[in-house]
């Protein structure tokens, strides 16, 4: 691989080689079933400005994303399902049909990462719906997160970067200290298309109905396509573009569509870890249908321009998770530092 810069032959190297050797970690126990407690909603100490910093460290800075850098744009629609209202008063989930734009990104923040590197899961899908207001949403490829919260993830970061400069000894702490960071870095998967992998919000957000009616719930998006994951040797048999090559050509002649649900929290699911994934016996309720498809007239104008605040407060949904509250102060950063 490329070295383009000394951070990023750090912590990109780092990262990538991490899963052949880390083994999973002892898996959580299933919960009883119940209403959750409110989260705490404490941030840590971690500022906006803090992780687009730290993410410089682990991967370089190249005046693009911070993080999942490298991607590709498509336009579509967001179709309500009519049991949406039955968890939330938003009235982006109330009406008919509205315009979107969507991005497929890789993981690691560096512009020329190859789709076939490590460091390219998990991949990111994010997108803004337009209309009755902006409504931003973002998932990734792995159904938890690798840290509990904002202040581990930066803590991470900074040892990646160190690891890659050759002082292995933060990183090597901060793994045998924290056993679901190697859990999950040893079980990253990699779709054979953008359109082929099932997506999760893995921070939580809270949901009230016309009602009044609380859930807590996380994002899911599970593509129509089926799901199709690549062994590591089909892989790295693909093309450095295979990704964004597959979704630019499958979306000429076919729609690529996901049906984005919300799983219910119940008593003992912790809102506010996004570590920890909950039990797959917890209800999915139907929010609609995402439909994308084609490109965009400009997409690097559309990369460029886009911004994605997946912490906003919204009529209905809200953030629940603390972790939201930190993303929202470092992606606008993020994006000016890229202008």
């Amino acid at each position: 691989m490329k070295v383009h810069s000394p951070y990023l032959t750090g912590g990109l190297l780092a990262f990538s080689t991490l899963a052949s050797v880390l083994t999973g970690c002892a898996s959580r126990p299933a919960t009883p079933a119940a209403t959750p407690a409110a989260p705490n909603m404490s941030s840590g100490t971690a500022s906006g400005q803090d992780m687009v910093d730290a993410l410089h460290v682990a991967f370089g800075e190249h005046h693009a994303r911070a993080v999942h850098t490298k991607g590709t744009m498509l336009e579509g629609s967001f179709t309500p399902a009519p049991e949406a209202t039955e968890l939330t008063k938003s009235p982006i989930f109330a009406g008919g049909s509205l315009p979107l734009i969507a991005r497929f990104s890789l993981f690691a923040g560096v512009p020329t990462l190859a789709d076939t590197d490590d460091g390219a899961s998990p991949a990111g899908f994010g997108f803004k719906i337009k209309g009755v207001e902006e409504f931003d949403v973002e998932a990734n490829q792995h159904r938890d997160f690798i840290t509990a919260t904002s202040d581990e993830f930066r803590t991470f970061l900074l040892a990646l970067g160190a690891a890659g400069k050759g002082d292995k000894a933060a990183l090597d702490q901060f793994l045998g200290s924290h056993p679901h960071a190697r859990e999950f870095l040893a079980t990253r998967t990699y779709p054979a298309s953008y359109s082929k992998a099932t997506y999760f919000g893995v921070n939580s957000l809270k949901f009230t109905n016309r009602q009044g009616k609380v859930s807590y719930g996380r994002y899911r998006f599970v593509p129509r396509a089926g799901e199709q994951y690549l062994s590591a040797d089909d892989r790295k048999a693909q093309g450095p573009n295979y990704l964004q090559e597959e979704i630019q050509k499958r979306v000429d002649t076919t729609p690529v569509e996901f049906d984005w649900f919300v799983q219910i929290a119940e008593e003992s699911d912790k809102i506010e870890d996004p570590s920890i994934a909950w039990p797959e016996t917890r209800k999915l309720i139907k929010l609609g249908t995402i439909t994308l498809t084609r490109q965009p007239a400009d997409p690097e104008k559309e990369q460029r321009g886009l911004l994605l605040l997946p912490g906003e407060v919204h009529v209905g949904v809200e953030p629940a998770d603390p972790m939201l509250l930190v993303r929202n102060k470092a992606y606008p950063i993020s994006f000016r530092q890229r202008q």
